[in-house]
């Protein structure tokens, strides 16, 4: 008991520990199948989000094209969903069987070689990671072996957004265009639509997502997490201490850029599509939004936002479908002018004092209590004036005020 007690008190893992349980007990316990799968959707989301609390939040690099990540870690898993899909069986009435759909409504007569990679699941797998992690090397380095960063960093996500948007829609005979991919009904021949299919995907995902978070917060620990740190703050002062900032950078880009592909993958097996909406400019704003809302220094306070954000959306576009915009707009404005720190920030500076204040509150009424009692036991109670004997109790949910001090006759 005393190691556990122990462990709670180190730092962040009792936050940790409280997001477990509402992500493995409290959801699953309190939702339906259909609500539990929109709260599997949302933690899609929140992959990008503590992505970015490591490179915006820690590392001072703000990245406006994390879709991009995302979605190319769902399209490397709707590859091989939507080839599973295509056997020759299934789509016998086509005029080239055993191709995608789209494909053969855009003539195509053969598979695309570099589609081929995905019939195996295991390299769709390392696919996930590999993929967006090689393009965030190759934009990163170009960037920031020529020290562009800030805004200018910023804008070229928002471009590379843009331009793979663009490149996915004109090329619909391969990618499925604006529709994307679509009928995504089994991985390995296991049906993901069914009821428990959708239960086991929710705790997959959200037990990954903890993974991330816990393996974020030892980097956040660790050496690597505070040169980000003195980065953000001193990154000259880091550089002429010898420190090669640029591939730092580059570090920071890539974990988070893997990080997004897997809430990607995850998100294309949970949805049962892909397409670019999820790719451009706008969804990947968003998901920067996410970011804020729940606090770009914390990456638990990154999945409460992802969480709360996008089940306002749902709220909102539930109830009042003609303002549901507005009411959106009104939460992110609202939220970043009243939480400059996001949801972290607030429990930081308000909660966790009040707490802390009203924990050395009980800590000193049980420590007096206990000088009170050692003094009764030591001389038989303290009298006053009128020969009364003076005892003390102390009602520990009350402030110090509480300390009542009771007389009885000796």
């Amino acid at each position: 008991m005393t190691s556990i007690k122990t462990l709670l008190k180190q730092p962040g893992v009792l936050s940790i520990a409280i997001l477990a349980a509402l992500l493995l007990v409290v959801f699953p316990a309190a939702f339906d199948i259909f609500r539990l799968n929109l709260i599997g959707k949302y933690l899609t989301y929140a992959f990008v989000a503590i992505g970015l609390v490591l490179l915006w939040g820690w590392g001072g690099v703000l990245s406006l094209g994390q879709g991009v990540f995302f979605g190319l870690g769902g399209y490397a898993m709707a590859m091989f969903l939507k080839l599973e899909a295509s056997d020759p069986e299934t789509t016998k009435i086509q005029s080239t069987p055993g191709i995608p759909d789209f494909m053969d409504w855009n003539q195509l007569t053969a598979l695309p070689i570099w589609w081929e990679p995905f019939h195996s699941l295991t390299f769709t797998f390392i696919g996930v990671l590999a993929i967006p992690m090689l393009l965030a090397f190759l934009i990163s380095y170009a960037m920031f072996k020529r020290r562009v960063g800030g805004v200018y960093f910023a804008i070229i996500t928002q471009a590379v957004a843009l331009i793979l948007t663009t490149l996915i829609i004109g090329l619909q005979g391969y990618t499925g265009g604006v529709n994307g991919m679509t009928d995504l009904k089994t991985m390995a021949g296991w049906d993901t639509r069914t009821d428990s299919a959708k239960v086991i995907l929710y705790y997959a995902c959200a037990g990954m997502l903890l993974l991330c978070v816990v393996l974020g917060t030892w980097i956040q620990r660790s050496k690597f997490g505070t040169l980000l740190l003195a980065m953000r703050d001193k990154e000259d002062r880091v550089r002429f201490s010898g420190y090669d900032v640029s591939m730092f950078k580059v570090a920071a880009f890539c974990l988070a850029a893997g990080v997004s592909g897997i809430g990607g993958a995850f998100f294309a097996l949970q949805v049962g599509f892909m397409s670019p909406s999820f790719v451009g400019i706008v969804p990947s704003i968003e998901l920067v939004i996410l970011c804020a809302v729940g606090g770009r220094m914390s990456l638990v306070g990154a999945v409460y936002g992802a969480l709360l954000v996008n089940a306002a959306k749902t709220l909102f576009s539930e109830s009042f479908p003609d303002l549901w915009l507005f009411l959106m707009a009104a939460l992110f404005i609202g939220v970043t002018m009243a939480f400059p720190l996001g949801l972290a920030g607030l429990f930081e500076s308000h909660i966790k004092p009040w707490w802390k204040k009203r924990s050395d509150e009980r800590r000193r009424i049980k420590q007096r209590l206990k000088e009170l009692e050692n003094g009764d036991d030591d001389h038989g109670g303290t009298a006053n004036e009128s020969g009364d004997t003076v005892s003390a109790i102390a009602d520990p949910s009350d402030s110090p005020a509480g300390l009542v001090i009771r007389r009885s006759p000796v």
